[in-house]
């Protein structure tokens, strides 16, 4: 079978390029999209993300700037900062880099945050919007999941989709956008009975554990869609998903790589869930 690799890297250029257009636009008038990023500690993979973020909101034209926060600092003070960033009007979109602090509630923090400058799609109006398809801003990862299949031209409607996984910023979501485009949707989580009976009959797979190579060839049905939102650091250094990728691209139509698949578009829908809040604002102002 003739297996096509999801290049995630190929699909966020394109639509980077489209959106960019969209950012020079604003510009012209006289708005540059704006993007604060709150990091609090010192988790060495959070400080590699900011970093990556930054340097794509550099590359699309996008004003950034970081607020960090020590290990200790108090949840006020970045409650603060928040409260302060969403009364900037140069500050259209406002995310949090989790994980944050055991004494952090994680919840407080991210409802802080205005729904107007959520780009991350977190906050707790979003991911409930998500329900009845009305959403501010869909959360980054499972939305461009969805892009990347629509620039494929993968169906949806009237598919099986099997989503593995259940957390609130992949799985759950995930399950909704897919159900929104009309696919029957299965969500298997770690307490499901004979997992493979249920991907073995999935069009679409979507697994997000972060348990490594999990997903093996005998449990997929031969010409699936499989996309891999894992990323685990195997002890000789390499990274790997959730899915046993030379085992199972040998059977599936379509198949994302890990690195550089899920990832690439996780951190391009940021962007352009933040110039879509500039556009917003723009629009609002008129």
């Amino acid at each position: 079978m003739d297996t096509h690799i999801l290049d995630g890297k190929k699909v966020a250029e394109l639509v980077r390029a489209e959106w960019k257009v969209r950012a020079d636009k604003l510009v012209q008038l006289g708005v540059k999209p704006g993007l604060a990023v709150i990091i609090v500690g010192n988790n060495a993979a959070s400080a590699i993300y900011v970093r990556n973020k930054i340097k794509a909101c550099g590359d699309i034209g996008i004003y950034s700037e970081v607020h960090s926060f020590p290990e200790n600092a108090a949840q006020d003070e970045v409650l603060a900062c928040i409260q302060s960033l969403n009364e900037n009007p140069h500050i259209h979109g406002i995310l949090v880099q989790l994980p944050l602090p055991a004494h952090f509630e994680n919840n407080r923090v991210i409802t802080s945050i205005a729904t107007e400058k959520d780009v991350d799609g977190f906050h707790l109006y979003n991911v409930g919007a998500l329900v009845t398809g009305n959403t501010a801003f869909s959360p980054c990862t499972p939305y461009g999941v969805m892009v990347m299949l629509e620039k494929n031209h993968i169906p949806i409607e009237g598919q099986h989709a099997v989503v593995v996984g259940r957390s609130n910023i992949v799985g759950k979501p995930m399950a909704l956008m897919l159900l929104e485009q009309g696919a029957t949707v299965t969500i298997c989580t770690s307490k499901t009975r004979d997992l493979s009976q249920f991907t073995k009959n999935a069009d679409i797979l979507v697994v997000a554990t972060g348990k490594p190579r999990m997903i093996t060839a005998k449990m997929v049905k031969p010409g699936a869609v499989v996309v891999d939102v894992g990323i685990n650091r195997l002890p000789d250094g390499k990274l790997c998903g959730d899915v046993d990728f030379e085992s199972v691209k040998e059977i599936v139509s379509y198949i994302t790589p890990v690195p550089g698949g899920v990832g690439p578009m996780t951190i391009t829908m940021l962007l352009c869930n933040t110039i879509l809040a500039a556009e917003r604002a723009q629009a609002s102002i008129k």
